[in-house]
């Protein structure tokens, strides 16, 4: 039998190739859709929601207040833990010991302590410390202020989250830098780039890739750990409702008007969080990659 002989195979189009039938993925499909059907059912059925006494409080100016001062809160603890925890990151990095020792101690300290003990803790200072003073170590004092003056519920919350964010920025910001390889600093040495040119231009920017996702999570979960600063009197979103429902004895609804501004929040959270990795991803990730190309293709 020779090789003219042999019909040749059919010519298969990819374009025109339609997929496999999954009957697994069907079936999971369906048990999913009938899942959220009776989740909805169940949300829109039961009248104990008390959906009309949600709508009348969702844009209650009150509820609106606590969730500007949660918003507030995330934004002043991030700010600061990140400036913090920068510094705790390159302290751990360094290769002098005493303030390596440091910065570990103080991560190791920050992160093992709850937040909710930490807050409870600054906001009862004034037991341990009456009176906050500045002056010259065992020598005279040249000002000091009453402790009760200073820690206010606003300044307690604030410094119990920023103290506990600046811990886990620090862990966040040191695995990024760790995860450049020591190459690029070498080359950026060679070619005569100084320590701050280098950290800025060449470290940093491949780092983020690293840095901005955990990050994204942190500002979420300092969103939603703003809630705990309710057990000192703070006005944040979770304290507003409280405030509503002992009042009306309605806490059902009123948690659910918590739960969508909370919701809401988050998911724009996480729309912005996407948008940053990708800028940060360009050349790495397969959905940046095609995005870039296709703005070149309009420019075109």
């Amino acid at each position: 039998m020779t090789t003219d002989s042999v019909e040749p195979a059919a010519v298969i189009d990819v374009e025109s190739a339609r997929p496999r039938i999954q009957p697994l993925r069907i079936i999971g499909g369906l048990l999913l859709a009938s899942v959220v059907l009776a989740m909805l059912w169940f949300l829109v059925s039961n009248e104990r929601f008390e959906w009309p006494v949600v709508a009348e409080y969702l844009f209650n100016g009150s509820v609106l207040l606590g969730l500007g001062m949660s918003l507030m809160l995330t934004a002043i603890g991030m700010v600061l833990g990140s400036a913090l925890g920068t510094f705790l990151a390159a302290g751990q990095l360094s290769d002098f010991w005493p303030l390596r020792m440091a910065c570990m101690g103080f991560v190791g300290l920050f992160r093992g302590i709850p937040p909710l003990v930490q807050l409870i803790f600054w906001y009862n200072l004034a037991y341990l410390l009456p009176r906050i003073a500045v002056g010259v170590p065992f020598g005279p004092e040249l000002f000091s202020w009453s402790t009760n003056d200073l820690i206010t519920p606003i300044t307690a919350a604030i410094i119990g989250l920023s103290l506990h964010e600046a811990a886990y920025m620090a862990e966040i910001i040191r695995a990024g830098i760790l995860s450049v390889d020591q190459g690029q600093r070498d080359a950026a040495s060679a070619m005569g780039f100084s320590r701050w040119h280098t950290f800025t231009r060449i470290i940093l920017p491949q780092a983020m890739r690293v840095i901005i996702p955990p990050t994204g999570s942190q500002v979420i979960a300092l969103l939603k750990g703003t809630s705990l600063v309710s057990v000192i009197a703070m006005g944040d979103l979770l304290h507003a409702v409280q405030v509503i429902y002992n009042r009306t004895y309605e806490v059902v609804p009123m948690l659910i008007v918590a739960v969508i501004w909370y919701l809401a929040v988050v998911t724009v959270l996480t729309v912005i969080q996407r948008r940053v990795e990708e800028h940060f991803g360009r050349g790495t990730s397969r959905v940046a990659v095609k995005r870039t190309a296709r703005a070149k293709e309009r420019q075109l």
